[in-house]
């Protein structure tokens, strides 16, 4: 109908099934207008539109399911979990606590496995063991921007490999920790154009805390003669 399956997105297919159906639905609207007088109330409750399946994160940090490993925290690991899987996503559980929610992967035509890759969860694991960056199979997926990927390309092309690799993980935590992801990504597309190596330092003073955003914190500490006055009203207390 449309020539290709080629869509830019979830959100394109999506705008083209509903055209199709309206205009199938506009052929058909006096029928339509029949049956809606004889529909009953809606449930009182949703249906399940999802299937449940349960997972064990494994010592990568993540599972596999369907052919498409996800990571998460890696303080889950070794632990039993919930997924009620989408169409479009999945909803991860522990017990009945609702944890976070993964857009879901799927696997090629070819039978090629997927990954949905959040670096956020690796990152701890990351900088205890940076050379792991290297052999990565999901490494493409971990960068969050593409501005990370071509950086860790010159990075690998211009540095030993465990230099690099170290400059790249200190990048990726620097991002997660700061918060400035999308700061930092324009910052290595400056520093790409200009074809040279991130200004580490640089870099760790322009995303370094604020001193004067940070609160000022005043401890008062109880004088020690309080203590003596509680335990005199406990002492008189137990003679009366």
């Amino acid at each position: 109908m449309r020539g290709s399956s080629d869509f830019d997105d979830l959100a394109a297919y999506r705008r083209f099934v509903d055209d199709i159906v309206s205009r199938v639905n506009a052929r058909n609207s006096k029928r339509i207008d029949i049956e809606r007088a004889e529909l009953q109330e809606l449930p009182a409750r949703r249906t399940s539109d999802y299937e449940e399946v349960t997972v064990r994160i494994t010592s990568s940090g993540g599972f596999t399911l369907r052919k498409v490993f996800y990571t998460v925290p890696s303080r889950l690991i070794g632990h039993r979990l919930r997924v009620r899987l989408f169409d479009d996503r999945l909803d991860i559980f522990i017990g009945g606590t609702h944890l976070m929610t993964l857009p879901r992967g799927r696997a090629s035509s070819t039978g090629k496995h997927d990954q949905v890759v959040n670096y956020r969860h690796v990152i701890h694991s990351l900088r205890r063991k940076p050379m792991a960056l290297l052999n990565l199979v999901y490494r493409d997926q971990l960068f969050p921007r593409e501005a990370y990927r071509r950086t860790f390309d010159m990075l690998i092309k211009r540095l030993p490999e465990r230099q690099a690799c170290r400059t790249m993980v200190e990048l990726l935590a620097m991002a997660h920790e700061r918060g400035c992801e999308s700061e930092l990504a324009d910052q290595l597309t400056a520093s790409l154009q200009a074809r040279r190596l991130p200004d580490m330092a640089a870099l760790r003073e322009r995303f370094a805390p604020d001193p004067a955003r940070l609160p000022s914190v005043v401890v008062r500490l109880a004088p020690l003669n309080a203590y003596e006055a509680l335990l005199g009203a406990n002492l008189t207390g137990d003679v009366a």
